[in-house]
């Protein structure tokens, strides 16, 4: 996590594309140890893609999960209890795989070994 936060500090400080040393740089300034493992996966996953884009996906996976309290279960409407389209289950099946893809990335980032 204090790998992901310092990536995120040095891209709040305006560099877009943060090296390994600027992430050590951030992490050795408070005392944190720096993990080179960790960095080095942090870095190739971010590789080509827009930190902002992926908080930006990541609030919105995040407003979705269920965060307590009791829920009111919506009743089908009349009809509408049919299978689902082929060509909507196929979409579905794509983006649940891409889910876990991207799923597995995040959880290895976070694993606190």
């Amino acid at each position: 996590m204090k790998v992901v936060a310092a990536c995120m500090l040095a891209v709040l400080g305006g560099n877009a594309s943060p090296s390994a040393d600027d992430v050590k740089k951030i992490l050795g300034s408070v005392g944190a140890e720096a993990d080179e493992n960790r960095i080095e996966l942090l870095l190739s996953g971010l590789k080509g893609k827009d930190i902002t884009e992926l908080v930006a996906s990541g609030r919105e996976k995040l407003a979705s999960v269920p965060s307590g309290g009791s829920a009111a279960v919506a009743s089908p409407a009349a009809g509408t209890t049919a299978a689902a389209p082929a060509a909507a289950e196929e979409k579905k099946e794509e983006k649940a795989e891409e889910e876990e893809e991207e799923d597995d990335f995040i959880s290895n980032i976070f694993d606190e070994d």
